[in-house]
């Protein structure tokens, strides 16, 4: 897409103000990751095909099966791509991807180390947002570590495991912070401040909730994500129920999952999934229809705040997933780091403005209604935002 002629901004988007990005949970990356986790033998790696579209994990019908985390790429690829690949002429669409691990399942005690669970405890430290797949259907003839079918107990087991590890980290660090007051010339308000919120997440963990289901400050959060905790990362609960089911809308364990979530993770997801109709979709080639996918696609780009923005010419339209609170020479950035380096501004269209637009695009009849915006180095990117970098050096993109 060439650079055009920009148009004064308007009123709103010249009076954003400027800001650091919001601090959340996690790394402030936007090549974020996804684990599959649960306990062993809930449908997680069958699951995992049918996201991915892929061949990989291993779907056995034993605990463990699972060892090595395999990893693959989920496409997301939003309805706005179709139509601005429509509106721009473009020969090919580029939607975003985000990278998924199906982590081997966890089991009672794996914080002390049984089935392998410190390794599987520290797959899921490297991720940062989490699909926690839990089962909710009755088939004799699949094997369930437990013995018998029971959510809420599940959810339950896992999160003691995440909350133990998580202890474990918290009261080091409640330690080497006391340790340190002892040092000469300790700036005294730091470490104050870091036992303080120490403490407060310990109180949290006691309590049997996740470090994410409280309020924090800014600071706070920053302090918090410099432990890498594991009931810090934003979740996703997938119910994996019965094909009948699903299609029906209802589960016999669903408001009890409802409601100890509600107790121990108030802001975290749940979606009702059936592991059994999405292997069926895949192998049909019909993995649209009934799929429970874009939701659950959809569910996890909320908990980690990310947004699609938009390059789009008669080569390509191209999508780019990034944090809210994303400025433009940072979305330039994500680009290419040289257009980060020498950015300018930024033409740019917003969804809204192009939503009803048909093919070809009116590119000066926007501009002459006030619809192509100019915007500078503090402005924050917006889902469905489509850009124009100008940077130095005659450098577009």
């Amino acid at each position: 897409m060439s650079l055009r002629s920009f148009s004064t901004s308007t009123a709103a988007l010249a009076a954003k103000k400027a800001s650091t990005m919001t601090k959340y949970f996690g790394r402030p990356s936007n090549n974020l990751l996804l684990g599959l986790v649960g306990l062993a033998n809930v449908g997680k790696s069958t699951f995992f095909q049918a996201i991915t579209k892929s061949t990989l994990g291993n779907p056995a019908n034993y605990p463990f099966a699972t060892i090595e985390p395999e990893k693959s790429l989920i496409v997301v690829e939003l309805p706005k791509l179709d139509h601005y690949a429509q509106l721009f002429g473009s020969e090919k669409k580029l939607p975003s991807t985000l990278t998924i691990y199906d982590i081997a399942g966890l089991t009672r005690n794996a914080s002390s180390g049984e089935g392998m669970g410190n390794k599987f405890l520290a797959d899921i430290r490297q991720v940062d947002g989490l699909f926690q797949m839990v089962r909710g259907f009755r088939n004799d003839e699949i094997i369930h570590i437990e013995n018998d079918v029971n959510p809420v107990r599940d959810m339950e087991v896992v999160n003691d495991e995440l909350i133990l590890k998580d202890l474990e980290y918290v009261e080091t660090g409640l330690e080497l912070a006391t340790k340190s007051l002892k040092k000469p010339n300790v700036n005294r308000a730091v470490v104050d401040f870091e036992l303080a919120t120490l403490n407060r997440v310990l109180d949290t963990l006691y309590e049997g909730k996740k470090v994410i289901s409280e309020t924090w400050s800014e600071e706070e959060i920053e302090l918090i994500n410099s432990y890498n905790l594991l009931t810090a990362k934003p979740t996703v609960y997938l119910l994996n129920v019965s094909e009948s089911d699903y299609l029906q809308g209802q589960n016999e364990f669903l408001e009890q999952v409802q409601a100890w979530m509600g107790q121990h993770c108030k802001d975290d997801k749940l979606v009702m999934v059936s592991v059994e109709l999405e292997s069926k979709l895949q192998e049909l080639g019909d993995a649209e229809r009934a799929s429970a996918i874009p939701t659950i696609v959809d569910e996890m780009r909320s908990a980690l705040h990310l947004v699609s923005f938009y390059t789009c010419g008669p080569k390509e339209a191209r999508q780019w997933t990034v944090r809210e609170g994303t400025t433009a020479p940072e979305g330039a950035g994500v680009i290419h780091t040289d257009l980060q380096k020498t950015f300018i501004s930024a033409q740019v269209y917003k969804w809204q403005d192009l939503e009803r637009e048909k093919a070809p695009l009116n590119e000066a009849g926007l501009k002459a209604a006030g619809k192509q915006h100019r915007c500078g180095k503090k402005y924050e990117l917006e889902d469905g935002d489509v850009m124009v970098v100008k940077a130095a050096g005659g450098r577009t993109r």
